[in-house]
């Protein structure tokens, strides 16, 4: 299979739904669910939220010519924003041609926070729970036996104390950090399943009071990263030189790395394609968004969660961010266009999923900042933009 479809946007799209299928071997059941906007039915709305009243449509497109690793990926992207999936598919094709994109992804392990409050000496009662981690880990996995016939279950135990937020006259924080392998699945129900569900012992070790116990959105031990090396010829365009464009690129991420101004538009341009993919395919987009801004100060200040650099003769990006994604729970359970997005992704575990996003959102920041670097940002998406506001006016 290849991803490299040419002038598939030019097909109406009727066609390009019937190519899709026909390229993909797509079932004559998800043909329909496509075609009728992949809609969950209101029994199934009403299963997914409380007071459903009906249901709120997304366009669905095909990000093309992706390459991870060797293989072709077809990308489904739900947004609403012209010019995103066309800006990711013009990235794909250029980083195709110099080889494509190599990602990794952690081991799928999420933290569990439950907090103790009420302890009379924080740091004895850390120690007491340092102590009895081996108990601790047995008695979490023994409520998470289907996770562990899956092969996942808490892997460790972390305490930390941290100081009151009220200064040195509060009462010191203490957090237990369960961290928990969750396969293929996002796993936030499953984690705050564990820590509901181990906090009565862990108040009877400390002699404190449990109040959260709830998933981390930050989950900085489930980071995914792409990579990607581009000849800076390759870069040419709009009558400028590679050498130009790059200086440009340059340029852009110097700012991002000096100015939180310019860094939260640099992030927001990742994210227009990861949120996309996400979208599509059932994902808490909400929960990656938070950890990966939260990544992007991890060190006290908001940076770009994306570097390049040219050494060489080669352009060359990187990105790192937490992904928490999964092929399985979630709104993939009830929802049919999720179920279908995952099918034209054609991932098979969590892990590839999450490499796959970043090498979507390192190609989503590398179109923008190649239009940045040469004819501008508006050129393009401004086009695209008046094309769907000409199609829509009466």
């Amino acid at each position: 299979m290849t991803s490299r479809w040419p002038d598939f946007h030019r097909l109406p799209i009727g066609k390009r739904l019937r190519e899709t299928a026909r390229r993909l071997g797509l079932s004559a059941t998800d043909v329909a669910a496509l075609r009728a906007g992949a809609a969950v039915g209101s029994a199934a709305a009403d299963r997914m939220i409380e007071n459903a009243i009906g249901i709120f449509g997304m366009p669905i497109g095909l990000g093309l010519n992706l390459v991870v690793n060797g293989r072709d990926y077809v990308v489904p992207m739900a947004v609403e924003e012209p010019s995103v999936v066309a800006a990711f598919s013009l990235a794909g094709k250029i980083v195709r041609g110099a080889g494509g994109f190599t990602a990794d992804a952690d081991p799928p392990l999420m933290i569990g926070q439950v907090q103790i409050a009420g302890c009379r000496d924080p740091a004895a009662a850390s120690q007491r729970l340092l102590a009895a981690k081996a108990e601790i880990v047995t008695r979490a996995n023994a409520l998470l036996r289907r996770m562990r016939r899956r092969g996942g279950g808490v892997r460790d135990v972390e305490v930390r104390v941290l100081p009151a937020p009220e200064g040195p006259s509060g009462e010191p924080l203490l957090v237990v950090h369960l961290l928990v392998d969750t396969r293929d699945a996002m796993g936030a129900n499953v984690v705050n399943g564990v820590a509901e569900g181990i906090a009565p012992f862990l108040a009877r070790s400390t002699g404190g009071k449990v109040y959260l116990r709830i998933v981390s959105n930050l989950a900085d031990r489930r980071l995914a990263r792409a990579s990607c090396r581009i000849p800076v010829p390759a870069l040419a365009d709009a009558g400028m030189s590679g050498d130009d464009i790059a200086e440009g690129v340059i340029q852009a991420v110097r700012l991002a790395n000096a100015d939180p101004y310019r860094a939260a538009t640099h992030n927001k341009g990742i994210m227009n394609g990861i949120d996309a993919v996400a979208v599509a395919t059932g994902q808490d987009w909400r929960a990656i968004e938070a950890g990966a801004h939260a990544f992007a100060c991890r060190d006290g200040r908001y940076r770009p969660l994306s570097q390049w650099s040219v050494e060489d003769g080669t352009l060359r990006g990187s990105i790192e961010l937490p992904l928490a994604v999964g092929t399985v729970g979630g709104a993939t359970r009830v929802h049919p266009g999720a179920r279908v997005a995952l099918k034209l992704l054609g991932v098979t575990s969590a892990r590839e999923l999450a490499a796959v996003f970043a090498s979507v959102g390192l190609a989503q920041n590398f179109a923008a900042l190649r239009a940045l670097g040469s004819v501008g940002i508006q050129k393009g998406h401004m086009a695209l933009h008046a094309r769907s506001a000409s199609s829509s006016s009466p």
